[in-house]
């Protein structure tokens, strides 16, 4: 599926978004409100590339950013984020734009609402894809890689385009919907994150649609989603290039369940994942496969100012294959079987030492390395064993 207008229009609308904030700064200060949070931290995962190739504890854990939300009337806000990330090899590092849209309230009474979102705009449609970013937001330090893959983290954070969501309040509970359409711009370093290094071409992902489904029964803890993704990307190839030309269809299924009680929660997702890939390794060729995960966390108040958490997460990359067998078989052994999945089992614990000041630490015990770079292209090399540990604290203050 094509969308021929669609970097014209996101052109257009960044002008438009720019234009704005210019004719913002005229507005009374007290129409302004900006935040940011500051966060830096210490990770290992020895036998991996999942954050360095040297298994030494790393200082590669910041997250820094500024954001801001002006009110340009009733209807009318502009909203941005700045932020600097540096996850080691878990994705691009450097400072970037996360966020900046123009949030425009199409309709609004006592029961119903209707916003459309334009620019810039996060993933609304997942648990925690909007405030991934935000570590103080997050239960852990890593997010469950079954359905938060950081090698897929900067596509699947936000988008460029056009959004809209619209709740309802009914006798049984409030109702929200979300839709959006878009697409990432991809850099060389991002798509080597994905693709390897030995990727010389140029990725691109030609547009994204998602939507989904939240409720809120009334009267309740308890919030029930689901989701829908549809995306295409597609890849040229460098005059001297290991891929052909080719072509990728990513669809995604998702549902999603989150109790908040006073002193604890429960939270989940379900993902089923459609993978059809045409050429790409070489001409004519052709996949189509199914991969499923799921995790389930839960937290708990343990003492005023300290939470404790538990994290069951697995992911396999064939629902058909849950083994890895017939995907080894498939490369002649050179690929071992513990790259067709991933099961992770994570222990944590949070204390706030003030209101705005946390300290996190984590460990995960792993097995299978499905999740690790590079998804089309295994690191054998640098991913030997089928079990393995990670570790991770991270120190965050937030204003």
């Amino acid at each position: 599926m094509n969308y021929p207008s669609l970097k014209s229009f996101m052109l257009r609308s960044k002008l438009c978004l720019l234009l704005l904030l210019g004719c913002s700064l005229q507005l009374p200060a007290d129409e302004l409100q900006w935040h940011g949070f500051i966060s830096q931290g210490l990770i290992q995962a020895p036998e991996t590339n999942f954050v360095n190739l040297d298994d030494s504890i790393s200082a590669e854990l910041t997250d820094i950013g500024v954001n801001m939300s002006w009110a340009l009337s009733d209807k009318l806000r502009l909203a941005g984020q700045v932020v600097y990330l540096d996850g080691g090899r878990r994705y691009t590092k450097g400072t970037r734009l996360d966020y900046l849209f123009l949030d425009w309230t199409l309709y609004s009474d006592f029961d119903w609402r209707l916003n459309m979102f334009v620019g810039r705009f996060k993933n609304q449609h997942w648990l925690y894809s909007a405030t991934r970013d935000v570590p103080f937001t997050r239960n852990a330090i890593v997010l469950p890689q079954s359905v938060y893959f950081d090698s897929f983290r900067d596509i699947a954070v936000g988008s460029d385009g056009l959004a809209l969501k619209t709740t309802h309040d009914t006798r049984i509970g409030e109702i929200e919907l979300n839709w959006s359409w878009g697409a990432t711009n991809l850099s060389k370093e991002q798509s080597q994150i994905l693709l390897s290094t030995l990727a010389q071409g140029d990725a691109k992902q030609d547009y994204v649609h998602q939507a989904s489904l939240f409720w809120r029964p009334d009267q309740s803890a308890w919030q029930l989603g689901v989701s829908l993704l549809d995306s295409d990307f597609s890849y040229k190839k460098a005059e001297l290039d290991l891929y052909s030309d080719g072509g990728m269809t990513v669809q995604r299924v998702m549902l999603n369940g989150r109790y908040a009680a006073e002193y604890w929660e429960l939270s989940g997702e379900w993902v089923q994942e459609r993978l059809d890939i045409s050429d790409f390794y070489v001409p004519g060729f052709k996949r189509n496969s199914f991969s499923q995960g799921w995790y389930v966390q839960g937290r708990y108040n343990l003492m005023p100012r300290t939470w404790a958490l538990l994290s069951v997460d697995s992911f396999d990359l064939d629902k058909d294959d849950r083994s890895g067998v017939k995907f080894s078989q498939s490369t002649g052994g050179m690929v071992p079987a513990y790259f067709g999945y991933q099961d992770d089992v994570t222990f944590g614990l949070t204390y706030d030492f003030k209101d705005n000041l946390r300290l996190t630490m984590e460990h995960h015990w792993v097995k299978g390395t499905a999740r690790l770079a590079y998804p089309v292209m295994p690191d054998v090399q640098n991913n030997k064993s089928e079990y393995w540990q990670m570790w991770a604290m991270q120190l965050m203050y937030w204003f």
